[in-house]
């Protein structure tokens, strides 16, 4: 409004004029796109989370872990300069994604050790399932730096500014995911991840039906 009257005091020259965009209108409507965008998929991984591992209790530990991967990713993204541009969000989203990787690896076969192998639960078989998990995990996170680090070296050039934003975030994330899901994830599945065996609740849960077929008389001349 201030603006407006302000405007309205001053003249212009013939065929011209001032006009008021509605940048901040649209700017909110923007972030409210995102922030519904964001929501719906926070969801929709927790969703896939829960079916990959058939427990409410084991994806909301996972669930809740994501965020602490992102953290590499700000620290990295703060020391290259502190701007976070649209790369920079693309790394976060590729942070997410091989922290949940690696989670769902690990704790899948956490319960392939105690379903199908039958061990117990407790420190030896989450001891074995992060020592049999801890190469795909090493390779995927070294392979990626790898790839990456060429961009970050390259510097501030021409053609690189979304790719370099993003290779920083990523190069930060993977230092916090890869200590997430070799130290976090398997203390927090030895101490919240135990589930009873589903073959176990499906035996506690049977219906002992009598025997029909012993007690029915049979019917003369049939």
């Amino acid at each position: 409004t201030d603006v407006k009257r302000a405007i309205d005091g001053v003249s212009f020259p013939l065929e011209h004029h001032a006009e008021i965009r509605g940048g901040l209108a649209a700017e909110q409507a923007s972030s409210s796109g995102i922030l519904a965008v964001a929501v719906a998929a926070a969801i929709g991984i927790f969703l896939l989370l829960q079916a990959a591992f058939t427990s409410w209790r084991l994806a909301i530990l996972v669930f809740a872990t994501l965020p602490v991967a992102l953290v590499g990713g700000m620290l990295a993204a703060l020391v290259a300069g502190g701007t976070l541009t649209i790369g920079s969000f693309a790394g976060f989203v590729a942070v997410l994604g091989i922290a949940m990787r690696d989670g769902v690896l690990l704790i899948r076969r956490y319960q392939q050790l105690e379903r199908q192998e039958g061990r117990p639960f407790g420190d030896d078989l989450v001891r074995n399932g992060t020592r049999e998990r801890m190469a795909p995990i090493l390779t995927t996170a070294v392979a990626t730096a790898v790839t990456l680090a060429p961009l970050v070296v390259a510097g501030d050039v021409a053609g690189l500014e979304m790719a370099r934003p993003m290779a920083i975030v990523i190069l930060g994330g993977l230092v916090t995911s890869t200590l997430l899901a070799l130290l976090v994830v398997p203390l927090l599945y030895l101490r919240h991840g135990f589930v009873a065996e589903v073959d176990e609740v499906a035996q506690d849960l049977t219906i002992v039906l009598p025997d029909v077929e012993s007690e029915v008389e049979p019917v003369p001349g049939s």
